[in-house]
């Protein structure tokens, strides 16, 4: 082999070698976040690093300020009596689904003050979630706000008293909370059961809108 061809070859190895570091480079800097338990990163292990947790959602636990959700978690499996539980702020488009006791699967940074800030939330219902029994009330829906604004979601509550309007009314019924005695206008074109009367409980599919009306899509009496 000549000089000059031993020259070439000794080049093209050296730019081989910088791509592969510059491959592994990014590859690594790309590396997933570390799962770790609830009980885990409430320590102070895990300050400044990406990680992702997996927790039920605390019931009555969240709070929503602008656009930023905070809320917490805790393991349910391993720990029944929510000792541990960690805080988690959210900026972003929340589920339809996101409610009590949901799974939250949260990826983010922890802070000094142990509060996750996540970049990434994905929720899981467990299938109790297909019961009626487990629709938003009135007062969580209103809380929410622009949040859930045009998402579909399940609501319940009471019809209230003298409420019920006939098809082409502004709205069909008031939904009042039973518990906080907060009420929504209720808009629907379909036909109503005879069953429905003042203090009936429904389960009502639809969205909320910018005016705080709910447009339902589908309306049935509580199982």
């Amino acid at each position: 082999m000549n000089s000059k061809l031993k020259r070439r070859l000794t080049a093209l190895t050296g730019i081989i070698v910088i791509v592969l570091i510059v491959v592994l480079a990014i590859v690594g800097g790309a590396t997933s976040a570390k799962r770790v338990s609830v009980a885990e990163a409430s320590s102070d292990t895990y300050i400044d690093k990406k990680i992702q947790v997996e927790g039920h959602v605390v019931d009555n636990s969240f709070t929503i300020n602008g656009n930023v959700l905070e809320f917490s978690i805790y393991d349910k499996q391993n720990d029944p009596r929510a000792q541990h539980t960690l805080r988690v702020r959210y900026e972003g488009g929340v589920s339809s689904t996101f409610g009590n006791d949901v799974i939250a699967i949260c990826t983010g940074r922890m802070d000094e003050q142990q509060i996750l800030h996540c970049a990434t939330l994905v929720t899981k219902c467990p299938s109790k979630y297909e019961n009626s029994t487990d629709a938003l009330s009135v007062s969580r829906l209103l809380k929410y706000g622009k949040v859930v604004q045009d998402k579909p979601v399940r609501l319940t509550g009471d019809v209230k008293e003298n409420s019920l309007q006939p098809v082409d009314a502004n709205y069909r019924f008031v939904l009042v909370d039973p518990a906080t005695k907060e009420e929504i206008n209720v808009k629907f074109k379909g036909a109503l059961s005879e069953s429905i009367k003042a203090g009936t409980t429904l389960v009502i599919t639809g969205s909320l809108t910018a005016e705080l009306d709910f447009n339902a899509t589908d309306v049935a009496m509580k199982g």
